[in-house]
């Protein structure tokens, strides 16, 4: 169904507002005409416009008063103006219309073919962020669709990991003494992949969590949270990378997500640095001109080429191959689905065999 776009225009003189409907009598818009300030808010309540036509001179109400009181209500805040006034537009009063948020200043008598440009323009600039809106809302559905779909397949695929588990724990304990050396390889490689597999389905049931979890804000201590992510990890990834953790600020973040983007990118760093003589980590802050907080995690190991940068954070993508490192390539796609849902950004530099940094804000 073609909806029309529709247009308001004010003007306390019927004669012009005739005027104006006969010059855009072509354009495929519905216009709602109004002969005063508050008969076009009275109108605003009723009908979502694209474009508003307001005259400068009018009594009790003048066109810049009603475009700031316009300004002023979450329905009409980014509603584009167009003001059109009998006067010269010196320069006082052209920029008292834009100071009010005017796209454009028309002067009487208006030029026919500079006002229908003029409306043209701004129809299909609404035209275009409509067919954004919609898309967006489409792109969000599938989303929604493809998560739900993720959790639906790792949650079904468990029960038949754990069996597989199991099984190969007891072909383990009751048959590795009988079995030659072959057949111990081939126990011990259902074993990885049942474990590998285990990993991959552990983080897309994390990853598809996400969509779902609400956030649950509080005063973080990240000095402490680092510390003891540090301490996790050296009891279950044994490393001999140096760390050096500098004073930390406190974050205000969901402590159970906060924990997973800094675990992420902490055993990157430690397992990426891991082939280095010395592997070394950083973990710090730093504030920017604006009183902002920015977090990072920096090493010293394999690094990567930046041309690829953009392909870090999707689900999958792995810069570096399964026999150079393990891993699942979800880890860095759950720390910016995190980030993001904080309102924030994480980004990366790095250089091929020279190490990379991960920062973040909230």
């Amino acid at each position: 169904m073609n909806i029309k776009p529709k247009i308001l225009v004010v003007d306390d003189k019927p004669e012009n507002l005739v005027a104006i409907a006969r010059v855009l009598k072509d354009l495929d818009i519905e216009l709602i005409k109004a002969t005063s300030g508050n008969e076009a808010l009275k109108a605003t309540l009723h009908h979502n416009f694209a474009l508003a036509l307001l005259d400068i001179q009018m009594p009790d109400m003048d066109g810049y008063e009603l475009a700031g009181i316009l300004r002023e209500e979450e329905k009409t805040h980014d509603l584009p103006f167009i003001f059109i006034s009998a006067v010269y537009t010196d320069n006082l009063n052209v920029f008292k219309g834009y100071e009010k948020g005017a796209f454009s200043f028309l002067t009487k008598p208006i030029q026919a073919s500079i006002l229908i440009n003029r409306v043209k323009f701004f129809i299909e600039k609404h035209q275009q962020e409509i067919e954004i809106y919609n898309k967006n809302q489409e792109l969000q559905a599938i989303n929604e669709e493809l998560e739900s779909f993720s959790y639906s397949i790792s949650h079904d695929l468990r029960a038949p990991l754990r069996a597989l588990s199991a099984y190969s724990k007891m072909l383990e304990e009751d048959f590795l003494p009988v079995l030659n050396d072959e057949g111990k390889r081939l126990l011990s490689n259902i074993q990885y992949n049942a474990k590998k597999m285990g990993n991959l389905v552990d983080d897309l049931l994390a990853f598809s969590k996400l969509g779902r979890q609400d956030l649950k804000k509080s005063k973080v201590d990240v000095q402490q949270m680092v510390e003891h992510i540090l301490h996790d990890l050296e009891q279950s990834f044994p490393h001999h990378a140096r760390i050096k953790i500098n004073a930390m600020t406190p974050a205000l973040a969901d402590h159970s997500l906060l924990y997973q983007v800094w675990f992420n990118l902490i055993s990157n760093a430690i397992k990426y640095s891991s082939k280095k003589d010395k592997p070394e980590v950083e973990i710090g802050y730093f504030s920017d001109n604006d009183g902002g907080i920015t977090y990072y995690v920096k090493d010293n190991g394999a690094g990567f080429k930046m041309k690829y940068k953009n392909k870090l954070f999707g689900v999958f993508q792995r810069l570096h191959s399964p026999k150079e490192f393990e891993g699942t390539g979800i880890g860095l796609a759950i720390v910016q689905k995190i980030i993001n849902k904080h309102g924030g950004k994480v980004w990366c530099e790095a250089e091929e065999e020279k190490g990379a940094i991960f920062y973040f804000n909230l």
